[in-house]
């Protein structure tokens, strides 16, 4: 059971872990240009943000087993569909079904552990997904990087497929079924398609605007998006059971934390995304240099985050997720300086060892203020969307940042570089700016309740999984 949940989610994560250091090689390949690999990058994001509630709502509706097979199938028929993608509009499509893919099956794989598992053995089931998901990514870097200097990055995707067929295998085999019996049976078909629209709409306009000079379809495509994000919230005040209960963002702490999320991982998302670029064009880095370069961060999480949500436990979080997104923007303020000549040991590994440290500060104390924020029924959705969030603050953030550096029209390595620097120095802004956020509405003295199994669960889950994706 529990490798069959470790499989199936591990192939998410190795795939989040990988692309990256991939996406140089790509643009060899494939061409496309810097919207091109912003696209491979956004266009999982987008259906993977926008989709991963409903994943969630339809497991418990449907039967998790069925619904996380389905999108190990879906998972698995896109990233053949990428590995052998004969040009840039082809995996860019195929990484949106990867997305797709991704909705259905990464909620499933902690709701097939919760259902399987009697309380006495859940804890441990859990500890040894976390664990197992841990190592599957802290390989990620090395496994990729390998991949795409020794035999081809197209293997990058095509890895996935043994390691899918062996846990749709084992799930169908060995795994029982389970559901929600409270579901409603009307899932949020309408929100979710709202998101999805609206989120389309605006990154595609985002990225493709500056490059096309904003063409009046571009425009539209935008104004269409934005309506579609009007219209989510409207949709979701209507809907006897919505995607998003709206009720809970009364919570100033809860719409405090999730500000505080936005933010810093706005900035690391486009931090990751470029740096990998400006280590692989600009200092000529291998793939496997590159990709093991922020290597440190996820042995820093592993490590440390544990301990920070110990002691934000004793103290509050207030004063942990104050301090730690300043400590996340002072590294990435460090990472702005790497340019051509930057040495790893004295240039990029203590801001990365910085950067670690403060994901490692933020994360256990920001998952604990959101589930603090709400009532035990609403601790599976509160953390949904917070992870939600995360993937959307990625998702924007590789869209814009980069134009506003000016990077769409960077014709030079020079001229790269120069780019890549003001868009950390804006990230490093933007972290920070999360610490501010933090200490205007996070409150020490909130409701301490003994945590339910849901808040274990994803209480395991946000650190463990949406820190090491973005990393």
């Amino acid at each position: 059971m529990v490798l069959a949940a470790v499989l199936g989610s591990g192939i998410a994560f190795l795939d989040s872990t990988v692309v990256n250091v991939a996406l140089p090689t790509i643009e060899d390949d494939l061409g496309g240009g810097l919207s091109g690999l912003q696209w491979t990058v956004d266009a999982y994001l987008l259906t993977l943000s926008a989709l991963l509630l409903l994943g969630g709502a339809l497991g418990d509706e449907l039967g998790r087993r069925r619904v996380f097979v389905f999108g190990l199938i879906a998972f698995t028929a896109a990233s053949v569909l990428c590995g052998i993608a004969p040009n840039i509009g082809t995996l860019i499509a195929a990484r949106a079904l990867q997305g797709v893919g991704g909705a259905f099956l990464v909620p499933g794989s902690l709701s097939l552990i919760s259902a399987s598992f009697g309380e006495k053995d859940r804890g441990a089931a859990i500890g040894a997904w976390s664990g197992l998901t841990g190592v599957s990514t802290a390989i990620g870097p090395f496994l990729g990087g390998w991949l795409v200097d020794a035999v081809s990055w197209r293997l990058v995707f095509l890895i996935n497929v043994p390691l899918a067929a062996l846990a749709v295998l084992i799930t169908v085999r060995h795994v029982p079924e389970s559901h929600d019996p409270e579901a409603t049976g009307h899932p949020d078909f309408a929100g979710a398609g709202a998101a999805t629209v609206g989120l389309a709409g605006v990154v595609f306009a985002l990225i493709e605007g500056p490059k096309e000079d904003w063409a009046a379809g571009i425009v539209l495509a935008g104004v269409i998006g934005v309506i579609a994000l009007v219209a989510f919230p409207i949709i979701e005040l209507r809907r006897r059971h919505p995607l998003v209960p709206l009720a809970i963002f009364r919570s100033r702490q809860f719409s405090g934390a999730n500000a505080t999320t936005l933010t810093v991982y706005a900035g690391l998302g486009v931090a990751t995304f470029l740096l990998v670029l400006q280590l692989q064009t600009v200092l000529d880095y291998s793939a496997i240099e590159a990709g093991s370069a922020l290597l440190p961060i996820t042995v820093l999480m592993l490590l440390l985050s544990a301990r920070f949500g110990r002691l934000s436990q004793r103290i509050g979080p207030r004063l942990p997720m104050t301090v730690g997104p300043f400590v996340v923007g002072a590294g990435l303020l460090g990472l702005s300086r790497v340019a051509e000549g930057s040495s790893y040991l004295t240039d990029v590994l203590p801001s990365v060892i910085v950067l670690g440290f403060g994901l490692a500060i933020t994360v256990a104390p920001l998952t604990a203020a959101v589930l603090a924020a709400v009532d035990d029924r609403h601790v599976g959705v509160a953390s949904g969307v917070n992870n939600a969030v995360a993937r959307v603050a990625g998702l924007l953030a590789v869209a814009v940042l980069p134009a506003v550096a000016g990077l769409e029209t960077a014709g030079s390595a020079a001229q790269f570089s120069d780019g890549y620097q003001t868009a950390l120095v804006i990230s490093a802004v933007l972290a920070a700016l999360g610490g501010v956020a933090s200490w205007l509405t996070i409150r020490n003295a909130a409701r301490v309740r003994s945590l339910t199994q849901a808040s274990v669960n994803y209480a395991c889950q946000d650190p463990c999984v949406r820190e090491r994706e973005a990393a």
